[in-house]
């Protein structure tokens, strides 16, 4: 049995790991936001129960944990670090050396704290919205249902609503959804997202 992620240690020390950026959205209600043209301004860690499974992945956590925090002292952010690299916290599925660990957060630090680079995001579902699993995948494919074409990230925002909900991921799902053929959505899922939906469905 996977050890569930210690969230409450960055929570006692105000760790911001969750920020939907400055873009303003075309639509906002209650429960979500909706940009037109997507925003990669959203940084939501930690919200699936997917864990880290890479060093890419950590050090892109670090990057985003170093962004999010400006306020935060190098020496503890540090300490963030670290704790999110112990694979005894829950967040990672690994064990890394001191070195390899000393090393990625000297990277970090390097870059100054520049915005990492992010999956484009359409909907973003807002905290305690309330909404059931049809609700979310009901806005998320008429929203996305203006459009001729289901794009990739249109895709990834269905997938992780279906994750949120403990649902596993599948083709059918996602095309009745959308209201197109599975074969719509295979041609439209690109590499990446392919391996974040068995990721995803792994660790429910």
């Amino acid at each position: 049995m996977s050890q569930d992620r210690n969230m409450k240690w960055l929570n006692d020390r105000r760790v911001i790991y969750r920020h939907d950026g400055v873009d303003k959205p075309d639509i906002e209600t209650k429960q979500y936001k909706y940009y037109e043209n997507g925003t990669h301004g959203c940084y939501h860690l930690f919200n699936t129960k997917a864990k880290i499974t890479t060093y890419k992945s950590l050090k892109w956590h670090m990057l985003v944990l170093y962004y999010l925090n400006p306020h935060v002292p190098m020496m503890d952010i540090g300490a963030v670090f670290k704790f999110i690299a112990d694979k005894e916290n829950g967040f990672v599925t690994f064990f890394i050396s001191d070195k390899k660990l000393k090393d990625m957060i000297k990277d970090v630090f390097k870059t100054g704290g520049d915005p990492p680079k992010n999956k484009l995001r359409k909907v973003i579902f807002k905290p305690y919205n309330m909404l059931t699993l049809s609700e979310k995948l009901s806005i998320v494919g008429s929203i996305m249902g203006r459009s001729k074409a289901v794009a990739a990230d249109d895709i990834y925002d269905a997938m992780l609503a279906l994750n949120e909900a403990k649902q596993n991921i599948t083709a059918k799902k996602l095309a009745s959804y959308f209201n197109c053929s599975t074969r719509t959505i295979y041609r439209n899922m690109t590499k990446e997202l392919k391996k974040e939906k068995e990721l995803l469905n792994s660790q429910l």
